[in-house]
């Protein structure tokens, strides 16, 4: 077996190693070791990542963060390892896991949590597109609508809409704490510029965010369109508005995950080129 440790800071330069050429699924990882480095202290961003190293490279690594979610990149054969140590440095509860099908299937069978403690398991179709190829819809290229990053009298309805989209999306129950987090979601949101809105006729008709931001590439998510306002291409044009952003930024690539069953949300995706590349998973346990 290769060896198990909790990284520290010097060991950024090997973890970058190991997650850049699996990028399209590791992004979350390189978001939040780039954000808050490999110190575990219970702030946002932060987790503790275990990872196995063989022959002085890592070949694995699984991260407990901030939240109680699990991130994994590594072999099959070495998530069980990972995850309990992992879990064990960082002291918190397991929220979720999250990451590459097969792997949060094999992390979720180690846990053995009871059904009733799930709050969401779906399986998604993992997406990505080189944003040189981008396809921009023809309304957003016309003017007939118009993309920017969210502003601050924008907040109140944003914040409606967050909790909407956990709701439907996330499975979430409607609860006043859960309208206070994605209030802070949204503050947070609006200081950090990762969330577009889209206007037509001099209103709001959709949203989108970026769940994770790096040089390399971008995670849309959160995408949200009321639903008196759905099948009109809102949604489409709001990403295809924030990745028009990012490509002037120089940002390359675009990831996304969306249910196997959205077939409505994959045929947006594929207009703007997106092409289908692997199965993600998204485990969400309740509170």
């Amino acid at each position: 077996m290769p060896t198990i440790k909790i990284l520290a800071p010097g060991d950024q330069n090997a973890l970058e190693a190991f997650l850049l050429p699996r990028l399209d699924s590791s992004i979350f990882l390189l978001n939040n070791s780039r954000a808050s480095g490999l110190v575990d202290t219970g702030q946002r961003y932060t987790g503790a990542y275990a990872a196995a190293v063989e022959n002085g490279s890592i070949i694995g690594v699984v991260a407990h963060f901030w939240n109680g979610n699990l991130l994994c990149q590594a072999p099959l054969e070495l998530l069980e390892p990972l995850w309990q140590r992992a879990v064990k440095a960082s002291g918190r509860a397991v929220g979720g896991v999250v990451g590459p099908a097969q792997q949060v299937a094999a992390i979720r069978a180690g846990l053995g949590m009871p059904t009733d403690r799930v709050q969401m398991d779906e399986s998604e179709g993992l997406f990505s597109l080189a944003l040189g190829e981008l396809v921009a819809p023809e309304p957003l290229r016309a003017g007939a609508v118009h993309g920017r990053r969210m502003e601050s009298r924008d907040l109140d309805l944003l914040a409606q809409w967050r909790t909407a989209y956990n709701v439907e999306a996330l499975g979430a129950a409607d609860t006043p704490d859960l309208r206070q987090r994605c209030r802070a979601d949204m503050e947070r949101s609006l200081r950090e510029g990762t969330t577009w809105v889209l206007e037509a006729d001099e209103r709001l008709v959709a949203s989108t965010s970026f769940n994770a931001r790096i040089a390399e590439a971008v995670q849309v998510g959160g995408v949200w369109t009321p639903p008196a306002l759905r099948r009109r291409g809102y949604a489409r044009a709001a990403v295809a508005a924030s990745l028009l952003d990012a490509r002037a930024d120089g940002v390359e690539k675009a990831v996304l995950f969306t249910g196997q069953d959205h077939i409505a949300a994959q045929k947006a995706y594929r207009a703007l080129g997106f092409q289908l590349i692997g199965d993600y998973r998204l485990l969400l346990f309740k509170e």
